[in-house]
């Protein structure tokens, strides 16, 4: 269950992280470019561009990151099984 929610985790906050970074890049762009803003359609290219195009990389590498902490907990778990208990010398 450890495992899931460390995934799961990893996940939601990658896609947090890339999302705002999406946004960030997307204003730079905008500012860059000279991008128009007639109706709109600077703020459209952000959000409907930049800011999912930011929160699909952020979850995969969240993903990714969450995978690896899940390895090393299970390895961890294995190591932890494998271990005989101290010998008490009486």
């Amino acid at each position: 269950m450890k495992i899931a929610l460390l995934v799961l985790l990893g996940l939601v906050l990658g896609a947090l992280g890339g999302a705002a970074l999406g946004i960030g890049a997307g204003l730079a762009w905008v500012e860059f470019f000279k991008t128009s803003s007639f109706e709109g359609y600077s703020g459209m290219l952000v959000f409907f561009t930049f800011m999912p195009l930011g929160a699909a990389i952020g979850g995969l590498g969240g993903l990714g990151g969450a995978l690896l902490f899940a390895v090393i907990a299970i390895r961890d778990a294995e190591i932890a099984i494998e271990r005989e208990p101290a010998r008490r010398d009486k």
